[in-house]
């Protein structure tokens, strides 16, 4: 399949975009919000296609999932982002030299950015919003368990783009096969940026294969870690909602660490876990604090593969640790280096857990539920950046742009 076609007419729609005054993108957005909820129907009828294909009991069946709720949320993240500021232009240095040389570093848009995911159709609506008010125009990539709904989605968009008179090929969706993901990979000269969404396997694939610059949205196998000084009460309350909260999401909780000296806890701080059916894999020592006090056919002894596991499930691993080093070290290990949590009350502890661990958010006294772009204020994320190169953490408008060095003389040369 040649796509160099598509390539070459997002590449100019993106130069068009820096004709848009802020305004008029902003317009754009609050329309295509309310296109999302004027075509609920189109959109849920062809997501259920999408849901016929896929076991219910398949983890990655809630995240392909539309519901009326789900829409709503969209179109009032789309609004969100219509109100923020434009990230584009802003002065991030500026200086004169002592030859007299005014010289400024001024944010502007990478130009084409493509996205590659799984079965998430909710990053089409997203990553529209996100680029299009930055000035990029972007290249989907959609799985093709999400394909019905990925296509109604741009559909949509490319009617209200039109009726405002915009280039449509400023969101182009691409075949969902394989040859397209190879073509993306290596559109040298037309994207400027790959960012792919989905497990490791992809993002590895990806980072493996591409021959354009990646910034990486990790998988989340995230930590929380009951520390001695921890409240319980609190402590049951953060740690279900990390977990069950949405299981089929990159910010749910995989495994708890706790305390030796808080064993006689644990009952109580998985008790709210039972009424979602959480299995746990429990090492020896939390199997035997739980045993007898959690359901049997729920709790089970962990083995090695039960840690460093993104369980996108109802499942959980706990692991006993003597003292915080060795949770630390615990997750050092087995971290993706997402979201990691401590429940405590001892502010030194908790401050001393925020400067070792080596992650893209750190928590203390909250659930790694909330690593999120729309929760951050950011309207809405590209994805969750586990590298530290350009981006880290929820990645919105302004981490989905670069700089540029402008430089104004009055005739100086140099010697």
């Amino acid at each position: 399949m040649d796509l160099h076609k598509t390539f070459v007419a997002v590449q100019d729609a993106s130069r068009k975009l820096l004709m848009l005054s802020d305004n008029e993108i902003n317009q754009v957005l609050l329309a295509v919000a309310d296109a999302a909820i004027e075509k609920t129907a189109v959109i849920l009828s062809e997501n259920q296609r999408d849901l016929n294909r896929m076991d219910p009991s398949d983890p990655k069946y809630d995240r392909l999932k539309l519901t009326e709720a789900r829409l709503q949320d969209i179109a009032a993240d789309i609004r969100k982002v219509a109100t923020l500021p434009s990230p584009l232009g802003r002065i991030l240095k500026e200086n004169i030299l002592p030859n007299g040389l005014k010289i400024k570093r001024v944010s502007v848009p990478f130009g084409v950015i493509g996205i590659i995911y799984e079965a998430r159709p909710n990053v089409s609506f997203d990553v529209f919003s996100l680029c299009f008010k930055s000035g990029n125009a972007c290249i989907l990539k959609g799985g093709s368990d999400a394909d019905y709904s990925n296509r109604a989605i741009i559909r949509i968009i490319h009617e209200v783009l039109q009726r405002f008179g915009v280039d449509p090929h400023v969101v182009e969706l691409l075949p969902a096969d394989r040859e397209a993901t190879t073509e993306l990979l290596h559109a040298n000269g037309y994207v400027d940026l790959i960012i792919p969404r989905g497990s490791s396997s992809l993002i590895n694939f990806v980072r493996q294969n591409a021959t354009i610059p990646v910034i990486e949205t990790g998988a989340g196998v995230c930590h929380a870690y009951f520390d001695r000084y921890g409240d319980v009460n609190i402590g049951a309350s953060i740690i279900n909602n990390a977990k069950t909260r949405r299981v089929s999401v990159c910010n749910a909780l995989d495994c708890l660490i706790i305390d030796m000296d808080c064993l006689a806890d644990l009952p109580d701080l998985c008790l709210p876990l039972h009424l979602s059916n959480v299995v746990i894999y429990a090492d020896q020592p939390a199997y035997n604090a739980l045993q007898g006090k959690y359901p049997t056919e729920l709790l089970h002894l962990a083995t090695e593969d039960s840690y460093g596991k993104e369980f996108l499930d109802y499942k959980m691993s706990i692991k006993t640790v003597m003292s915080m080093q060795e949770a630390m070290g615990h997750i050092r290990q087995y971290s993706s280096k997402h979201s990691e949590c401590i429940i405590t009350e001892d502010k030194e502890r908790a401050e001393w857990f925020c400067r070792e661990v080596d992650a893209a958010c750190v928590y203390v006294n909250a659930p790694t539920s909330f690593t999120d772009g729309a929760q951050f204020g950011l309207g809405a994320e590209i994805g969750i950046s586990t590298q530290k190169l350009h981006a880290r953490g929820p990645m919105a408008l302004e981490e989905i742009t670069t700089y540029k060095w402008i430089v104004e003389g009055t005739g100086q040369t140099r010697k």
